[in-house]
């Protein structure tokens, strides 16, 4: 299996380009691992779709399918774009969460930056989630995946390896949730730190930076059809939220090597 490992602020996939194969939740946990694997936050698969131009299927460093990555469905936009599947450079990604809109930004024939229309965010009221005894509000938001947006004054200081997997796994959150702790710096930038379902704690989180500014433009902390910085451990993405809650997200996508093994 031939393979390209690619990055967008830290956030790092296997990239394949073919039919996800019927044993691919042992194959992913096998490579994804840091220390006897390859090493990554999952592997995605790439494909022609007949709904549009491609299409990308995710799965979590625990074998586990996602519905969408932000920062994984840029790095499909450069990876084929750089490989010449396509020489558009505004294409169409058919995802679980439904067909998502690139717009890839080049340079020396190569993608380096790529804006992603990533549909509606649906921001729910508040919610309380026990944890460990003690109460924290939270405010639910879909953007075709789960995410519980938790505000603090100090990010930093937030035990995230201990908490986040008991918010991800709690009651509340049949399904699993994406857990981001952020702080407004102000309106215009946020520090955000994330415990992914299925991945644990990533350096970054695209469908997660795209819920923290829903969330903080439903509570009127940031403005509609304004750019916000959202700075993350590996590096900063831009969103913009529409008055109807429509999210755009722009950010960087590296290649860092190719590789191939042998499946087994």
């Amino acid at each position: 299996m031939k393979f390209t490992k690619m990055q967008a602020l830290g956030n790092d996939y296997l990239y394949v380009y073919s039919v996800v194969p019927e044993n691919i939740s042992e194959i992913c946990k096998k490579l994804s691992d840091r220390h006897f694997g390859v090493g990554s936050d999952g592997m995605i698969y790439i494909s022609p779709s007949q709904k549009a131009d491609f299409r990308m299927r995710i799965f979590n460093a625990d074998g586990s399918e996602a519905k969408m990555c932000g920062n994984g469905i840029r790095c499909v936009g450069k990876y084929v774009y750089d490989k010449r599947y396509t020489h558009k450079t505004e294409i169409t990604v058919e995802t679980l969460s439904g067909i998502k809109t690139l717009k890839l930004n080049t340079s020396d024939g190569n993608v380096k930056t790529v804006a992603v229309d990533m549909g509606k965010a649906e921001v729910s009221k508040d919610l309380s989630v026990l944890i460990n005894g003690e109460t924290l509000s939270c405010v639910p938001v879909s953007v075709g995946n789960p995410h519980a947006v938790f505000f603090t004054d100090s990010v930093e200081t937030i035990e995230l390896e201990k908490i986040g997997p008991l918010i991800e796994h709690n009651s509340l959150f049949p399904d699993g949730v994406n857990a981001e702790f952020i702080q407004v710096l102000s309106p215009f930038d946020i520090r955000m730190r994330v415990w992914e379902r299925g991945s644990g704690i990533t350096l970054a989180c695209g469908t997660g930076s795209c819920a923290s500014v829903a969330a903080c433009v439903k509570k009127g902390i940031c403005k509609v059809n304004v750019p916000v910085t959202v700075i993350l451990d590996g590096g900063e993405l831009t969103v913009t939220v529409s008055e109807s809650f429509d999210i755009t997200m722009t950010g960087p996508a590296e290649t860092v090597f190719e590789g191939e093994c042998d499946l087994w």
